[in-house]
């Protein structure tokens, strides 16, 4: 049997071009998550896995549906071999029922892994760059070095609790914490 799975990553993205394209390529069940591929912890996935039976082929619009990490790809589709089924992903036209899918297969992942390596490693470039000019990203403190120094004196010396400050300077209590 195939056996389609699609994912999105957020609750407002739309599941209807991925589900339409399993359909089109004879899938007969469908599982659907909408949840980063981040997370290895995937409810439809995991039933998915746990259903698989000797024979069938698992499909996917495109292999970064299954996994976005190339160690998390390889150990799903390795639990789907276990299982005795295949992997079939329609973008990249990879089947692992053959020898040579299975290379194919192998060759695509370390690509999208090297390009992903790549890209945080660009960014990390473009960051240090640009803390190099003086610019620093991130969010802008949520107390000044006044306000820091009151929270402390008010923590520490008055005693009083950190919810109550909190509640006072409209920040965490982490934020308390950490002044």
């Amino acid at each position: 049997m195939i056996i389609g799975y699609a994912r999105v990553s957020k609750d407002d993205q739309n599941l209807d071009a991925q589900t339409d394209a399993l359909t089109a390529a004879g899938a007969g069940k469908l599982f659907a998550d909408k949840i980063s591929g981040s997370k290895r912890e995937r409810p439809e996935l995991d039933r998915m896995l746990d259903q698989l039976r000797d024979g069938d082929v698992v499909t996917v619009t495109k292999y970064d549906r299954l996994a976005r990490s190339l160690k998390d790809l390889l150990e799903i589709v390795e639990a789907i071999g276990e299982r005795g089924a295949g992997f079939r992903s329609l973008a990249e036209d990879i089947d692992t029922t053959t020898p040579a899918g299975r290379l194919t297969f192998h060759v695509f992942a370390s690509i999208a892994q090297f390009e992903r390596e790549r890209i945080s490693e660009r960014t990390r470039e473009g960051l240090a760059a640009a803390r190099k000019r003086g610019r620093i990203g991130g969010r802008p403190p949520a107390l000044s070095v006044a306000q820091k120094d009151e929270v402390r004196r008010m923590r520490d010396q008055e005693q009083r609790a950190v919810p109550e400050i909190a509640r006072l300077f409209k920040v965490s209590e982490r934020t308390v914490r950490r002044a």
